[in-house]
C-alpha cells in the first residue's frame, strides 16, 4: 500500500542563517558529499505561513534525493514517498552555492527563496500556483519583506490584516501608500496630503485600532477578500485626480476568523502603482452590531473642473468648498472602533446631511447627481446596520421628491432599489415566523413592480436574479426558470446573466450527461466524466459554509460505507484565495478530490452552473447522467443503495 506525503505544516519564519546553513554542492552524486534527505528537510522558507509538502520523520526512508540538472548548474531534488517532487535547491550559475531555494506542494512549486548577493541570505521570495502571486524583497536580508514588486488586491489586504494582528507595523507599511507611489502615479497634491495622513505612524495606530478590538486580536486569521464592486474601477487621467490613469478597488471589506467567530475589517480603498496594490488607509475592525459606515475613499469622490469636461464649473464656489471642508474635517474625526451607537448614528446622520447640501449647492445635474448617490447609499448602508434612525423614512422622502422632479431621471430607480432594500432588511429583522410568508409575498411583489417599472435601470438585472433565486430557494421550479430566461435573454451582457445561464443549465441537468471539468486542488486537472461506471456526488462547498461542515459526518460514513461499491465524490470548492482550504480539508479527514478556481461564488465553476447556495449537491448514476441537481443527506440515504445496484 502506498503512502502519503504524511503531515503539511505551517512554516513559521527561521533565522537567515539557518535558513541557508552551509549545504554543501555538487553535480554529480548525493552520497559523495555525505548530503542526506534529512538535511535538506531541514531547510524552511524565509517567509511565515508557507504551505508546503513535509513528511513526517518516520517517512524521510521512502524520499529520495537527486542530483539534476538545471539550466547550466545543478540541483538537489528531493522526491516524497508518492513519488512527487517536494524540494528543489538549485546552484543556477554554476559556482556550487545553492541560490534558489524551492517548496513543493502536491507536485507544483508554491514558494521559492532567492539568494541573489550568494551570502547566504535572503533577498527576494516568490509564491507560486496555488500560494498566490506575490513578489517581496527584503532588502536588508532580516526575514521580512520590505518592498513588494508583486501583489494582488487580495494578497495586499491578506498582508495587512496579518500585520495588524500581530503587531507588525513594518510589514503593514510594505503594503501602504507612501510618497514615492503618490508621485510615480502622479496623484493630486490635496489627495497625496490626505493619503500620507491617513497612513502616518503605523505603529502607533495599530496599537490604538487593536487596543480594545475583538474582531482584530493576535489569534486572528485572514479568510477572503469581499467588495461591493464587481471588478476594479479605472479613473482616467483626465479626472484631474492622477496624472495617470488609477485602477482603484472602493470599500474592500476583509473577511476574518477568530476561533469559531467571524468578523469584518475593513481594507477601505485600494489603488494598483505598477504590479503592486496598495492600501490607501489603515484598516480597521467593523466591532459588533455597530458598524460604522465610512466613505467610499478619496479617488472615488465626485471630480471638479476636469479638463475635456465643458458642463465642470472652472472652480469650486465657496459654499461647495467649505462643505467639503466639513466633510474632511467629519471624516477625520470618525468614530474609532467600538465606538457608541449614538456616535455611529450622530456620523452617518451628519454626513448624508453634508452629502445632501452638497447635492443642493452643486454646479450641474452630473455632479448633483453624483452627490445624491453618495447620499443614498450611505443612508441605506447605514440603515441595514442599524446605525442610522429614521433611515428609512428619509430615504421614502428622498424617493419622493427624486420622483416628483423627475419619474425618467436614472436617480429615480437607483434610490428606489435600495429604498426597497433597506425596507426588506427592517421587515425581516423583525418578523417572527409567522410573518415569513407575508414578507417573502410583499419582497416578491416588491422586486416584480420594480423590474416591470424600471426594465432598462442598472439595478434591474440584480432585482431579476432576486427574484429567480427566491422562487428556486422555496422549491417554486417552474417561476425561477422563468425569470432565469427574461434575465438571460434580455440582460446578456450583465454578470447577473451569466448566474442565469449557468442556472437554467443546472436545473436542466437532470436525466442528461453530468460534465464538470476544472484546475484540481493541488494541481492537475478533474472531470467528472471519468468516474463513468460510478455514482458519482458532486458537492459544491465552502469553508465559511456552516451546513457544509454539518453534513460532512454523515456523507463521509457513506464514503467510506459505500466506496468499494462504486460510490465516488467530487468536491468544488468556491472560496475566494487565501481561505484555509487544505487546513479545513486536513481537519475534517475528507479524502475525496476537489475542484478549485479562484474567484469564490464568481469563479468560473460557481458561474457555469449558476450555484447560488452551498452545499449545492448534484447526484448522477452509473451510466454518468444525473439524477438530482439537488440532493440532501436524508435523499442520499435513501437512494445511493439503489443507484448502486444498477450496472
Amino acid at each position: 500500500m502506498s503512502c502519503s506525503l504524511g503531515r503539511v505544516w505551517w512554516i513559521r519564519v527561521v533565522a537567515a542563517s539557518v535558513v541557508l546553513g552551509g549545504l554543501p554542492f555538487a553535480g554529480s552524486s548525493a552520497c559523495a558529499q555525505g548530503v542526506t534527505v534529512e538535511q535538506v528537510l531541514t531547510y524552511r522558507p524565509s517567509q511565515r505561513d508557507i504551505e508546503i509538502d513535509d513528511p513526517a520523520k518516520e517517512e524521510y526512508g521512502k524520499c529520495e534525493l537527486k542530483v539534476d540538472q538545471e539550466g547550466k548548474g545543478s540541483a538537489w531534488v528531493v522526491y516524497g514517498p508518492e513519488g512527487s517532487v517536494i524540494r528543489r535547491f538549485v546552484d543556477s550559475d554554476a559556482n556550487k552555492v545553492v541560490d534558489q531555494f524551492r517548496y513543493f506542494l502536491h507536485g507544483l512549486e508554491v514558494y521559492r527563496d532567492v539568494d541573489r548577493d550568494e551570502n547566504r541570505k535572503i533577498d527576494e521570495s516568490f509564491w507560486f500556483n496555488t500560494a498566490g502571486t506575490r513578489w517581496g524583497v527584503d532588502s536588508d536580508e532580516d526575514g521580512h519583506i520590505d518592498v513588494w514588486k508583486r501583489i494582488s488586491a487580495e494578497e495586499a489586504s491578506r498582508e495587512a490584516v496579518n500585520a495588524m494582528a500581530a503587531g507588525d507595523d513594518k510589514a503593514l507599511a510594505a503594503v501602504l501608500i507612501n510618497a514615492e507611489d503618490i508621485r510615480s502615479l502622479g496623484i493630486s497634491e490635496d489627495i497625496g496630503k490626505q493619503f500620507l495622513a491617513a497612513v502616518k505612524d503605523p505603529a502607533a495606530q495599530i496599537r490604538k485600532i487593536t487596543a480594545k478590538s475583538k474582531v482584530l486580536t493576535s489569534g486572528t486569521k485572514w479568510v477572503r477578500f469581499d467588495t461591493s464592486m464587481l471588478m476594479p474601477n479605472l479613473i482616467p487621467s483626465e479626472s484631474g485626480k492622477a496624472t495617470q490613469d488609477l485602477d482603484v478597488y472602493q470599500n474592500v471589506m476583509a473577511i476574518v476568523q477568530n476561533g469559531d467567530d467571524t468578523g469584518f475589517v475593513q481594507v477601505g480603498e485600494m489603488v494598483r502603482v505598477g504590479d503592486v496594490w496598495k492600501l490607501t488607509g489603515i484598516p480597521r475592525p467593523l466591532e459588533g452590531d455597530s458598524m460604522q459606515v465610512t466613505a467610499g475613499g478619496l479617488l472615488m469622490q465626485p471630480s471638479f473642473g476636469s479638463a475635456g469636461d465643458s458642463a465642470a464649473p472652472t472652480g469650486l464656489s465657496d459654499e461647495v468648498r467649505e462643505l467639503l471642508e466639513q466633510m474632511q474635517k467629519l471624516d477625520k474625526d470618525a468614530p474609532e472602533a467600538g465606538a457608541s451607537l449614538k456616535a455611529m448614528e450622530r456620523y452617518n446622520v451628519a454626513r448624508a446631511g453634508i452629502l445632501g447640501k452638497l447635492a443642493t449647492a452643486a454646479a450641474t445635474p452630473q455632479e448633483q447627481d453624483q452627490w445624491l448617490r453618495q447620499q443614498v447609499d450611505g443612508i441605506a448602508a447605514a440603515t441595514q446596520a442599524n446605525a442610522y434612525p429614521n433611515g428609512l423614512v428619509e430615504l421614502q422622502a428622498l424617493e419622493k421628491a427624486i420622483l416628483q422632479k423627475s419619474k425618467d431621471s436614472a436617480l429615480a430607480p437607483y434610490v428606489t432599489f435600495r429604498r426597497v432594500l433597506a425596507e426588506y432588511n427592517a421587515r425581516l429583522q423583525k418578523a417572527g415566523a409567522k410573518d415569513q410568508e407575508e414578507l417573502q409575498k410583499w419582497w416578491i411583489q416588491q422586486l416584480e413592480g420594480f423590474a416591470r417599472a424600471y426594465p432598462k435601470a442598472e439595478d434591474t438585472p440584480d432585482a431579476l436574479l432576486q427574484l429567480a433565486i427566491n422562487r428556486e430557494l422555496h422549491g417554486q421550479l417552474k417561476e425561477a426558470r422563468t425569470w432565469y430566461q427574461q434575465l438571460a435573454t434580455n440582460y446578456r451582457t450583465t454578470p447577473s446573466a451569466k448566474r442565469a445561464v449557468g442556472a437554467l443549465r443546472r436545473l436542466g441537468l437532470v436525466g442528461k450527461p453530468l460534465a464538470i471539468a476544472g484546475d484540481a486542488l493541488g494541481g492537475g486537472t478533474l472531470d467528472t466524466q471519468q468516474y463513468r461506471g460510478k455514482v458519482l456526488l458532486v458537492i459544491f462547498w465552502a469553508t465559511w459554509c456552516q451546513p457544509c461542515t454539518e453534513d460532512l459526518p454523515q456523507i463521509t460514513a457513506m464514503y467510506k460505507q459505500h466506496r468499494r461499491n462504486g460510490f465516488e465524490v467530487v468536491g468544488i470548492n468556491i472560496d475566494s484565495p487565501g481561505a484555509p482550504i487544505k487546513q479545513y480539508i486536513d481537519q475534517y479527514k475528507i479524502s475525496w478530490p476537489h475542484i478549485h478556481e479562484d474567484g469564490g461564488l464568481e469563479s468560473r465553476p460557481a458561474v457555469e452552473y449558476g450555484v447560488i447556495s452551498v452545499p449545492t449537491m448534484i447526484l448522477a448514476g452509473r451510466d454518468g447522467n444525473v439524477v438530482s441537481v439537488s440532493a440532501s443527506v436524508d435523499e442520499l440515504k435513501k437512494e445511493l443503495p439503489n443507484l448502486l445496484k444498477k450496472q
